[in-house]
């Protein structure tokens, strides 16, 4: 069986799972946030609960639509606040302890190597990066696991996808997924479970690792899986979760497709609108005017991220008329990135700094497009009207190239400045 089949067949306390079995599991952190929560919240009254089945089993995060938008979006966030204040939700995320969701989750320490995790937002696939079968479900399945503990899921068919060599620089585990999913394209692994392993993991460090099964959903996979070795496991441990070697382990023969990739092909990537399977290699990519530069989200708002993009930075200015818009993907984040003195890099360089939120990324506030402008963005999808005006234009890229950018004013190799 593959990782993953061992994982839910251990969860399922079944010997062995085929692809596309059928199955009951119990689950072991059910997620929400403001926009998905208030339909999963409704789910869960009609089965008459007193209420949720585990109060530390069920994290809610209010990301995408705060600080408060408009008046609608505050009535979500009540409404999400109100049922977590009443029923004791131990982890309810608001106000300066909130973070993009993806992002907290794994510093808190709520995620280990063997969990089923679900969650109400489609990017809940990122915790595979430490070992554990997380994917993303409906609002209605999700409050239906917060009233029962379990979920119900077709079994999924497994690709194994073996990383070797080592990244040229300023590439890394945003090329990769990029570099992939252009290979296989946004439907190439349909319902699949895409494990990652090989030799080239020794150079994929747990964030990069974290923005790559972020992204997996984007080539269509149910979920994504890194081994949890050494790396996890000191990630693991400085947020509090005792990991030592995990007995769950793939057979070698459990996979319906085998891809290879050699981590010294890779160059800087750059996913042209509107898939995120447009990706080529970014200097062959068009150098259209930018008016927008968006560095952060769930996939890449994690202090590594912002490292790199202050290492292209520091010392210079962005480009007249570009809109630059740091992202720290949670409080943690934003303060390591003050006492590091990255936010003085960034607003030295003419940035604004938001506080944590998916706001730009799914075209929601903090930074909308408007008709004919075209943002470059370290977020994961560049579909049409993604981040505003359905005339806008959204490009992805790494944080390196999102900083180059943003200094040129049109899509740039860091390479070519530094």
């Amino acid at each position: 069986m593959s990782l993953t089949r061992r994982i839910l067949a251990e969860k399922a306390e079944k010997e062995s799972l085929k692809p596309n079995d059928y199955i009951e599991v119990p689950v072991d952190l059910v997620l929400a946030n403001d926009v998905t929560a208030q339909i999963a919240l409704k789910e869960f009254g009609r089965f008459g609960r007193d209420t949720v089945f585990d109060k530390d089993k069920v994290a809610l995060v209010l990301d995408h639509f705060t600080p408060n938008r408009d008046i609608v979006s505050a009535e979500q966030c009540a409404f999400v606040r109100r049922f977590a204040l009443e029923h004791e939700i131990t982890h309810f995320f608001d106000c300066g302890e909130v973070g993009i969701e993806h992002v907290i989750l794994p510093e808190k320490g709520l995620i280990s190597p063997g969990m089923v995790v679900i969650g109400a937002d489609s990017h809940t696939c990122t915790y595979g990066a430490l070992g554990a079968f997380a994917t993303g479900v409906g609002s209605t399945d999700a409050g239906a696991a917060m009233a029962t503990g379990k979920v119900w899921l077709r079994v999924p068919e497994a690709m194994r996808i073996e990383i070797h060599g080592n990244f040229h620089h300023w590439v890394g585990g945003k090329d990769l997924i990029l570099y992939l999913i252009g290979k296989i394209g946004v439907d190439g692994a349909y319902y699949k479970s895409m494990e990652f392993t090989g030799s080239g993991l020794e150079h994929l460090s747990v964030e990069g690792r974290l923005t790559a099964a972020n992204m997996v959903i984007e080539a269509g996979a149910k979920n994504g899986l890194f081994p949890v070795d050494h790396f996890a496991v000191d990630y693991l441990e400085k947020a509090g979760v005792e990991a030592g070697p995990v007995e769950i382990k793939p057979d070698k023969y459990g996979y319906c497709e085998e891809i290879s990739i050699n981590l010294w092909d890779i160059e800087p990537q750059v996913a042209l609108p509107p898939l995120p399977s447009n990706s080529v290699a970014v200097l062959e990519a068009p150098h259209v005017k930018l008016d927008q530069v968006v560095i952060g989200s769930c996939t890449n708002g994690r202090i590594e991220d912002l490292r790199l993009a202050a290492e292209v930075l520091r010392g210079k200015r962005v480009a007249k008329g570009v809109r630059v818009i740091i992202l720290p993907g949670s409080p943690d984040v934003y303060r390591k990135a003050m006492n590091e003195g990255l936010m003085d890099v960034f607003m030295d360089a003419g940035a604004i700094i938001s506080p944590p939120t998916c706001g730009p990324c799914l075209g929601g506030h903090m930074g909308i497009l408007a008709a004919g402008e075209k943002a470059l963005a370290t977020t994961n999808r560049n579909f049409t009207g993604r981040m505003g005006h359905r005339e806008s234009e959204v490009y992805l890229s790494n944080p390196a190239v999102a900083a180059a950018s943003a200094l040129t004013g049109s899509i740039t190799d860091p390479g070519e400045i530094l």
